[in-house]
């Protein structure tokens, strides 16, 4: 079995990338296509080489530590991306930035607004009936607003 295994060189650790590739397709998960994409390049430095079958598995095993590591960095979020993904059943969370008009005047801080067919509670400074406000953040249901 090894001696077959040796046989195959380059071509067998490409064609053992491609299936891992295509692994990557049938159960997406961002994990067997960097396994496959390090057995792609086991392949082509085999081929270059002509390494036996011991000194190709430390190859392979060299570049799965390496394209897994870049894969992670590559397909990580970064810290200052806000993400979009978070707000998309939250409402509330959608809303902050925008700009909306006070049903009535604010009493003791607080008040409504109507954001399309709905209308919501809001905090903030007390400000007249028709004011525009911003919304600033969301404290559970309540939005916290300040004046546009």
């Amino acid at each position: 079995m090894m001696g077959w295994l040796a046989s195959l060189g380059g071509w067998g650790w490409l064609v053992f990338g491609l299936v891992l590739i295509g692994g990557e397709l049938l159960a997406p998960g961002i994990f067997l296509i960097w396994l496959g994409l390090a057995a792609l390049l086991t392949g082509l430095v085999v081929g270059l080489f002509d390494f036996g079958w011991q000194v190709s598995a430390l190859v392979f095993a060299g570049f799965s530590i390496l394209s897994v590591v870049a894969g992670r960095l590559l397909t990580r979020r970064g810290s200052d991306e806000p993400d979009l993904a978070q707000g998309l059943n939250d409402r509330g969370r959608q809303l902050i930035g925008k700009v909306f008009k006070l049903e009535a005047t604010m009493l003791g801080g607080e008040g409504r607004i109507r954001v399309g067919d709905s209308s919501w509670r809001v905090t903030g400074p007390e400000l007249l009936a028709g004011t525009e406000v911003r919304v600033v953040r969301v404290e559970g249901a309540t939005l916290v607003v300040e004046k546009a």
